[in-house]
């Protein structure tokens, strides 16, 4: 199980198809939780019970469990027609969590994860989701392996690739984000064929990733609609 904190975060995995496991909360904010299934456990914890179980610096007043799903193996005849991140060994929890919920505000269904990223479920992680984590589904799978007799287009995010704002993208994709230091590896670069890059107009080194995220997101609904 995992472990999801604060009352907005816990309600949004009420309305998936997730299984909350047990709830604890502080007893002077029970009024705030919504009617509850029947095989949810509830636990009442005092504040100083809740601050021992929490991750956080000030809790939030409840703790959720949760079970962690299996992983679906993934037929890449469900990506089609779509765009998809593909992330190849993201390992900072909170840039994780932050392409989750940007990948959510976009619209965005799917991300497949290489086996060597940050852990989705870790309590970072899924603070920083806010709550999108309910609503996307994480695969996880081994990339080159993946993409070996894949027919949809894979676009990486590369230094010397064309500008994303002159790319072609057609209305499908696997959009590959690397890791924070390294980039993407090179077994997995073997897989591109549509290398791409933000363009650089100033003189930092790099972007964050996330940040990434976001710009590829932002421009494939842009391209889209």
């Amino acid at each position: 199980m995992f472990i999801v904190e604060g009352i907005k975060s816990i309600q949004e995995f009420f309305q998936s198809s997730y299984q909350i496991h047990t709830i604890f909360y502080n007893s002077e904010q029970y009024h705030l939780l919504p009617k509850l299934p029947a095989n949810i456990n509830l636990f009442e914890v005092k504040n100083a019970e809740l601050e021992k179980i929490s991750t956080l610096q000030t809790p939030q007043g409840f703790l959720a469990l949760v079970h962690i799903p299996k992983n679906k193996e993934l037929a890449l005849k469900e990506l089609e027609n779509q765009f998809t991140l593909v992330l190849d060994g993201i390992q900072d929890p909170g840039n994780m969590g932050t392409i989750i919920r940007t990948a959510d505000w976009f619209g965005f269904k799917n991300i497949i994860c290489s086996p060597d990223c940050v852990e989705v479920f870790n309590p970072k992680t899924v603070q920083a989701t806010m709550g999108s984590l309910a609503r996307i589904n994480i695969h996880e799978a081994d990339l080159p392996a993946l993409l070996e007799n894949n027919t949809i287009p894979v676009f990486g995010a590369l230094l010397d690739g064309e500008s994303i704002y002159k790319t072609q993208w057609g209305t499908e994709g696997l959009v590959i984000l690397g890791n924070e230091g390294k980039g993407i590896s090179a077994e997995v670069i073997k897989k591109i064929n549509k290398p791409v890059t933000i363009p650089r107009v100033g003189a930092a080194e790099s972007l964050n990733v996330a940040v990434s995220a976001a710009i590829f997101c932002a421009e494939l609904v842009r391209v889209r609609n």
